[in-house]
């Protein structure tokens, strides 16, 4: 399972509530809340996911509250795998449930830039980064992440047991 696209770089510490602000937690609809993805960083940052991007930050990605929503909101965005240093465990656990990659890769936020183009490859855990010949090994995913990613999330892997 590979997903590429251009990167969206952001910092370190990147909290919940900056991933998706606690006002529109009311909201439930997927979409709703993909307009409003990190709208205190960027207000234009939905606009640029659209695209399909994936996410570089640095340390601690998803800290805070334990907000769902803040995983849900960044995959209806266009987010097709988020790459950090680090993980919020909750944010972490959130992510794969709702079927969005989520790779620990060490020493990423300094070798990738805001508009590179790289393709990650879920099962050998690996990014390249096109143009730059430049390989990176991520930390591997369990088989079972892969299999619940490959079903689009939890809800959608167990419905697969039941067949």
């Amino acid at each position: 399972m590979k997903v590429e696209g251009r990167v969206i770089k952001l910092g370190d510490k990147i909290d919940t509530d900056l991933i998706i602000p606690a006002k529109y937690l009311k909201y439930t609809d997927p979409q709703y809340l993909a307009q409003h993805v990190l709208e205190p960083l960027d207000p234009e940052f939905s606009k640029k996911a659209a695209e399909g991007i994936i996410l570089v930050a640095g340390k601690l990605f998803g800290t805070g509250s334990s907000r769902e929503q803040a995983a849900i909101a960044l995959k209806a965005a266009g987010v097709k795998a988020v790459l950090a240093e680090s993980f919020s465990r909750i944010f972490y656990r959130n992510a794969i449930n709702n079927g969005l990659p989520v790779l620990v890769c060490q020493g990423i936020s300094n070798v990738v830039n805001d508009g590179d183009y790289v393709v990650v490859d879920l099962e050998s855990s690996e990014v390249v980064i096109q143009g730059m010949d430049v390989r990176m090994k991520c930390r591997e995913l369990p088989d079972i992440v892969l299999r619940i990613l490959s079903a689009g999330g939890l809800i959608e892997y167990l419905r697969t047991l039941k067949k």
